[in-house]
């Protein structure tokens, strides 16, 4: 089952009296439980995709469908109460709040949906930080954890929610090879134990050899899928 449907997608950007075209014409279904990468170079168009397919953005042309949902259509609080719901962010800067605790940064998603009782989500708050080994940490500010640590916070925090998909924009930027590979198996474990659908663009050519389908964007354009489950 589709989880997320894009069809005919363009996105300009007007630059004075330049138009710049980011994505053009951009058509793609991506399952539900699946592990998919954005790659290209540098100014493909791989961070406007994302942000489009987060509702971050809005479309020039086309349309975006998650789980049935038409974002490209809702109002701009509507689109904030369904990320809220329905998605969830890991960034290359981790972004975690500073002055809150781990378990606080963690919690914080749930605070802003407000769509549950105390008891249940201080249960998964738990449960999802030791799932990503941080248990332990969970009382420190982010500036007395490290990078890799940090990110593992950020994979909990966009977790929290039971998100239907999560969006990772470069998550292993700021990271070392060796950390970065923990990074997109824990991923891909929180993926296989949640059904969670995960999007993320990368550059990292050993990250990418993790991915299931890869969608590679040249130009704004999509010039080839490759799908690696059958392999």
């Amino acid at each position: 089952m589709s989880l997320v449907e894009i069809k005919n997608l363009t996105k300009t950007y007007q630059m004075g009296e330049v138009s710049i075209s980011a994505l053009k014409d951009i058509s793609l279904d991506i399952e539900e439980g699946t592990f998919v990468s954005i790659v290209g170079p540098s100014g493909s168009g791989k961070s406007t995709l994302l942000n489009l397919i987060g509702s971050l953005d809005l479309p020039t042309s086309g349309s975006i469908k998650i789980s049935g949902e038409e974002v490209g259509k809702l109002s701009r609080k509507e689109r904030a109460d369904f990320r809220g719901k329905h998605l969830g962010f890991v960034f290359q800067n981790f972004n975690l709040i500073p002055v809150l605790t781990v378990y606080e940064n963690v919690e914080y998603p749930v605070l802003m949906v407000k769509n549950e009782s105390g008891a249940a989500y201080k249960e998964r708050i738990t449960a999802l930080l030791d799932a990503v080994g941080v248990l332990d940490q969970q009382s420190k500010r982010p500036d007395q954890i490290s990078g890799g640590q940090m990110q593992r916070v950020a994979v909990a925090r966009a977790l929290i929610t039971q998100p239907k998909l999560v969006i990772a924009d470069e998550p292993t930027a700021n990271l070392d090879h060796d950390t970065a590979y923990k990074i997109i198996n824990l991923m891909k474990k929180m993926k296989d134990q949640f059904n969670t659908t995960f999007i993320f663009s990368t550059h990292d050519p050993k990250v990418i050899g993790e991915a299931e389908i890869i969608y590679t964007l040249e130009d704004g354009k999509i010039q080839n899928r490759e799908d690696r489950r059958a392999k």
